[in-house]
């Protein structure tokens, strides 16, 4: 289709993308009705109701959004990422990447203010670069979403492996319970009524991660000597090369990975502006959660700790606590099909009432397209041997620009008011965002060559294995 008939049906647009996107000139008027004043104004039409259902989320279940799709299982690879790097780096890390990836999110979120037509992420690099600029950022888009769901595919079947413990069964057997349930619960058309499954996906996390140092923490008491033997370190231990602290690092990066589907959730904000009580709300949560869960984990269990470190729990804990994080597996990958599949939606019908899923038509379309994303995201995570490796991969090349280089990029481009030097605060905003600039290049190329190196010493080791296997020990089993 051609790019000239899109319509978001929201906001002005910037003069650089007119040429592609004309059809956006007189839609501020549209966007900027609040709630209230929308409401006055239906009287009839799918197209109206549509609108008016997708323009109901406010900044707490917002909030639970961005929670949902940040905070995962992954937070419980940190302690992991500790003993990596000693406990004093893990904690200035962790906090530190935390405060950066607030800052990159209020920059984010301020362009959706200044251009309300901004629905997606691609909309917002557009401003800057164009149809070239929306076309690359919408394939990063699509292709991360797509892997994080196949991730929380392949993690759903390490749970079932560990929950059901009998490897006489074809593991392929827990890849397609889990992404049936993938599918199922990404069949809410909007983040309004999915953020009601993210106060279970919340609870499920914190109550394994709970779980986990409780476990962890009874069983290192009962060891020999108790926790004075645990071999945790403040410092990174002997023989950490560079290559291995940068993957550890990426993780951190990767789990405060939010700005990139903040846009999407932001496009059904009844007041766009509350959009700042989230990002500081999800900002503060995550870092207390991250470091709290790294720093007391990797203390109870020390240098041998496990990824995720429910596996360095007993058998029986650890069976349990993967049963208590099944909600968490599923929701919180369910809702990155969600995200695409309303991006695609709103792509292919920029018009039509179809993506407002309120008709049957639009309820088959949906229900084919969820269906289609789900099996693509299992097909590929089963497929690829080094899935996670190439995740790690995919993270750094794109996910390092969602979060640190473009927004940095957007202050540049978007928000800046007048030249550089023009005031004392534009002179610390251009050191604050041309240093957050610069740590992103650093993720992007330092990065890749790690998670290029460790697909390489995977292969050399052997650890590697191959696809669509129904071995169970090759999920942990």
């Amino acid at each position: 289709m051609s790019l000239a008939t899109i319509d978001h049906t929201v906001g002005a647009p910037s003069s650089r993308i007119q040429a592609w996107k004309p059809d956006l000139e007189n839609a501020d008027k549209n966007e900027q009705l609040q709630q209230p004043q929308l409401e006055e104004k239906v009287t009839g039409g799918s197209i109206a109701m549509g609108e008016l259902k997708h323009n109901k989320l406010g900044w707490k279940r917002l909030t639970i959004c961005l929670i949902v799709e940040a905070i995962a299982l992954g937070s419980l690879s940190l302690p992991s990422v500790f003993a990596t790097l000693g406990m004093v780096a893990g904690v200035l890390m962790t906090v530190g990447i935390g405060l950066i990836a607030i800052w990159t999110s209020y920059l984010v979120g301020q362009v959706k203010l200044k251009h309300p037509h901004v629905e997606h992420y691609a909309d917002a690099v557009a401003l800057m670069w164009g149809k070239f600029g929306y076309e690359l950022t919408s394939v990063m888009f699509v292709l991360v979403l797509i892997l994080l769901i196949g991730s929380h595919v392949l993690t759903g079947t390490i749970a079932w492996v560990r929950i059901v413990n009998d490897p006489t069964l074809c593991a392929l057997i827990w890849g397609l319970v889990s992404a049936l349930l993938l599918y199922l619960l990404a069949l809410p058309p909007t983040f309004h009524e999915f953020a009601i499954l993210g106060y279970i996906d919340f609870a499920s996390i914190l109550v394994a991660i709970i779980t986990t140092m409780i476990a962890t923490g009874i069983h290192a008491g009962f060891a020999p000597g108790g926790l004075a033997t645990m071999t945790w370190s403040a410092w990174p231990p002997a023989g950490t090369t560079f290559t291995k602290a940068f993957l550890a690092t990426t993780n951190i990066i990767f789990a405060y990975s939010f700005a990139m589907c903040q846009y999407s959730f932001m496009a059904e904000m009844h007041t766009p502006q509350d959009y700042v009580k989230s990002i500081w709300a999800l900002g503060i949560i995550e870092i207390v959660v991250y470091t709290l869960t790294g720093a007391i984990i990797y203390a109870f269990v020390g240098s041998g700790v496990a990824s995720p470190s429910i596996l360095s729990a007993p058998m029986v804990v650890s069976r349990v606590t993967f049963g208590l994080a099944l909600p968490v597996i599923f929701i919180s990958g369910s809702i990155n099909t969600t995200v695409v599949g309303k991006y695609i939606m709103g792509r292919v019908f920029p018009t039509s009432e179809i993506r407002y899923v309120n008709t049957r038509k639009g309820w088959a379309i949906w229900l084919a397209l969820i269906a289609g994303l789900t099996v693509i995201a299992w097909a590929v995570a089963e497929a690829i041997p080094f899935f996670n490796a190439l995740l790690g991969l995919i993270s750094s090349l794109f996910i390092s620009g969602f979060t640190f280089y473009l927004p940095a990029l957007f202050w540049f481009y978007i928000l800046k008011q007048g030249r550089w030097d023009a005031t004392y605060k534009n002179i610390g905003l251009t050191i604050v965002n041309g240093s957050v600039f610069l740590f992103g290049v650093v993720v992007l190329v330092c990065g890749t060559y790690a998670s290029v190196w460790d697909i390489m010493q995977s292969y050399k080791t052997g650890k590697v294995g191959s696809s669509f296997t129904c071995s169970a020990a090759s999920y942990g089993g």
